[in-house]
This record gives C-alpha cells, sequence and structure tokens, in this order.
C-alpha cells in the first residue's frame, strides 16, 4: 500500500489519551500521558502495511507540535519518539 503522509490527517482523541491516523483500513497511533503540564510519550505504533511510508513521523511530528502549542514538557518514553527527536533538534527544547 502506498500513501502520502504528508497527506494523512492526524486525529487526537483527548479522551483516550492517543493522536491516530487511519489510512487503509488501518490505525496508527502515538499514546501519551498527561500529567499536569507534562506529556509522556509512551508509544507509537504503525501497522506492517504502513511502515516506511513517513506515517510514525508524521504522527510523531503532530504530537510534538501539540505538546509545543499548549505549552507542555515532553517526556519521550518511547524510543520512537527519542529517536524523531534526536533527529529533529527543533523540538529540543520540548524536553523535560
Amino acid at each position: 500500500m502506498q500513501i502520502n503522509a504528508r497527506k494523512l490527517e492526524v486525529q487526537h482523541r483527548p479522551e483516550a489519551e492517543r493522536f491516530e491516523i487511519h489510512a487503509g483500513g488501518h490505525t496508527a497511533v502515538l499514546d501519551y500521558r498527561l500529567d499536569g503540564n507534562v506529556i509522556m510519550f509512551t508509544h507509537t505504533g504503525v501497522p506492517p502495511a504502513l511502515e516506511g511510508q513517513g506515517v510514525g513521523s508524521r504522527i510523531v511530528r503532530a504530537g510534538l507540535e501539540y505538546a509545543r502549542e499548549q505549552g507542555h514538557q515532553v517526556v519521550p518514553a518511547c524510543s520512537f519518539v527519542a529517536a524523531y527527536i534526536r533527529r529533529h533538534p527543533e523540538y529540543q527544547d520540548l524536553v523535560e
């Protein structure tokens, strides 16, 4: 399945503490826990059919932009989120 990750809509579901992308009958997720002013990203899950197409990066970027907009500090407990921040230093200032 070939997709353009930049065109995918990221849905924020605060009641479930997660961001989601739906594509081709599959769902990618970025789970988090919010504690006061700190958002801890705990898990990024991308189904095999969507891997390698930028979906994980798209959903993590949306989560980090949300954190910035809300004034949250970030704890990248998920290794994918931590690696993304290392590759994109413009988000380093969010890390607690």
